[in-house]
C-alpha cells in the first residue's frame, strides 16, 4: 500500500518518534539517532541499477556505463551493494562487469524491483544509536511529489533492512528524500523547504513537527532552511545539486553569479554564504564552476542548461564527480581533489544521466561501518 493514502495525526507522529529511539536502545534522554557524514569509513555504497522495465531500453542502455564506472571505481576501496530489478538483470549485470574487466568480489546484489535508479532518494538512510549500533530509516518517498513512478522503489528500504537483518525505523509518515538532506555530522542540517515543506510531500506537517522528526532521527539541531523554488526541477530544488557538506566545516557550493544563474533567490543565496554550524562558527565556502557550456549528451542532445559538480559523492578512497566533457571538468576536479587529499578525484561521465534530472550523488548511497565514530 501506498505510504501517502494516509495522513498521521500529530499525537501518532509523536509516538513514531519515541519508537525510534526506543528502537536504538537509547539509554539517556538526550541521546540521539544520528546519521554519520558521508565522509566517514564506508562498509559500502548501494547502487540501483538501470532496468527497462519503467522506462524502455534505450534509457537504460544510454546511461548504464556510468553504474559501470562508478563500480569500477568504488570496490578498490568498499563493498558495492547493487538493488537488481530481478534475478535476470543480476546475471545481465554480472556479465557487463565481467567483461568490463571489474572485480566482483566486493560486489553483493539484492533482488528488489524498483522505478527507477535513484537511491539516494528512495533508498534506505543509515542512523547510527548511542551504542554505535547501525539502523535502517525507511523515509516516505513518493516520486518527489508524485510525478513520477515510485511505488517500487518505496521498497527499497525495508528490503534492504531486512536483507542486512538491521532494525528498522519507519518514518513513511514523513516525506524525506535522502538528496533534500545535507548535514556536517556534527548537528547541522541544510535542505530547501520547496524539496520538503511542500504540499506535494508533507501538506499536513509544519517546520516545527518536521524539524522535531528530524532532529530524533538525524541527531540534528541547527537548521539551515533555504526556500529554494518550487517546480524548478523534479525534486523541486533538492540541495544536494548546488551545496553539499564535503568536511564538517567545508561547504562546496557556487559563486553567487552561479548560484543565481541556478536559480536561488537573492536571500536563499545570503543565508547560504553566511551559514554558521552548532556553535555559531562560519563554514568555509569552496566554489566549484557550473560547465563552461550548455551540456550535450552523448547522443547529441543539446540540454540547454550547464551542469553542476557539486553533485559528487566521497567514498573510502576515492571521490566520484560528474563529468560533461567540459573544459571546466579538470578545473573542478583540481578543486575537489585539493579538498580530498587523501582521496583520489575520479571523473565519471554523466551526461546521458544528467539529461534525467541528475548526476553521481543522486545515484549513490553510503552505509556507513557499524562503528563510525
Amino acid at each position: 500500500m501506498s505510504h501517502n493514502t494516509t495522513r498521521s495525526t500529530p499525537a501518532r507522529r509523536s509516538v513514531l518518534l519515541l519508537a525510534a529511539v526506543v528502537l536504538l536502545g537509547t539509554a539517556c534522554a538526550n541521546a540521539q539517532t544520528r546519521m554519520p557524514h558521508e565522509n566517514v569509513r564506508h562498509e559500502g555504497t548501494w547502487l540501483q541499477w538501470p532496468h527497462s522495465y519503467t522506462y524502455g531500453t534505450t534509457y537504460r542502455n544510454r546511461i548504464e556505463s556510468t553504474w559501470i564506472e562508478m563500480t569500477r571505481s568504488l570496490v578498490g576501496g568498499e563493498k558495492v551493494h547493487i538493488v537488481a530489478y530481478n534475478a535476470r538483470e543480476q546475471d545481465r549485470i554480472e556479465r557487463l562487469l565481467m567483461d568490463a574487466g571489474v572485480s566482483l568480489d566486493k560486489v553483493t546484489f539484492v533482488v528488489q524491483p524498483t522505478d527507477d535508479v535513484w537511491v539516494r532518494d528512495n533508498g534506505p538512510i543509515f542512523v547510527v544509536g548511542p551504542d554505535q549500533a547501525l539502523a535502517v530509516e525507511n523515509w516516505g518517498f513518493n516520486g518527489w511529489g508524485q510525478k513520477e513512478p515510485y511505488q517500487l522503489s518505496a521498497e527499497v528500504p525495508a528490503v534492504v533492512a531486512s536483507e542486512l537483518r538491521m532494525p528498522t525505523i519507519d518514518l513513511r509518515d514523513y516525506v524525506v528524500e535522502g538528496g533534500a538532506v545535507e548535514t556536517d555530522g556534527r548537528g547541522t542540517f541544510l535542505a530547501t523547504r520547496s524539496s520538503i515543506l511542500n504540499p506535494n510531500r508533507n501538506p499536513d506537517v509544519t517546520e516545527d513537527q518536521m524539524d522535531a522528526a528530524l532532529s530524533a532521527n538525524l541527531g540534528v539541531s541547527n537548521f539551515i532552511w533555504l526556500d529554494g523554488v518550487k517546480n524548478a526541477d523534479i525534486t523541486d530544488m533538492h540541495v544536494d545539486g548546488f551545496a553539499r557538506f564535503a568536511t564538517s566545516d567545508t561547504i562546496v557550493t557556487m559563486s553567487q553569479g552561479d548560484l543565481a544563474n541556478w536559480g536561488l533567490s537573492a536571500p536563499d543565496i545570503q543565508r547560504l554564504y553566511s551559514a554558521t554550524d552548532v556553535n555559531s562558527v562560519p563554514y568555509k565556502l569552496v566554489q566549484l564552476p557550473l560547465t563552461s557550456k550548455n551540456v550535450v549528451t552523448t547522443y547529441g542532445k543539446d540540454l540547454g542548461y550547464q551542469g553542476s559538480y557539486v553533485n559528487f559523492y566521497v567514498g573510502n578512497d576515492v571521490v566520484l564527480m560528474p563529468t560533461y566533457n567540459d573544459a571546466n571538468d579538470a578545473v573542478a576536479k583540481a578543486i575537489l581533489q585539493q579538498l580530498f587529499p587523501d582521496r583520489t578525484v575520479v571523473g565519471i561521465d554523466v551526461r546521458n544521466l544528467y539529461a534525467n534530472g541528475g548526476m553521481i550523488h543522486c545515484v549513490t548511497q553510503q552505509q556507513p561501518e557499524a562503528a563510525s565514530p
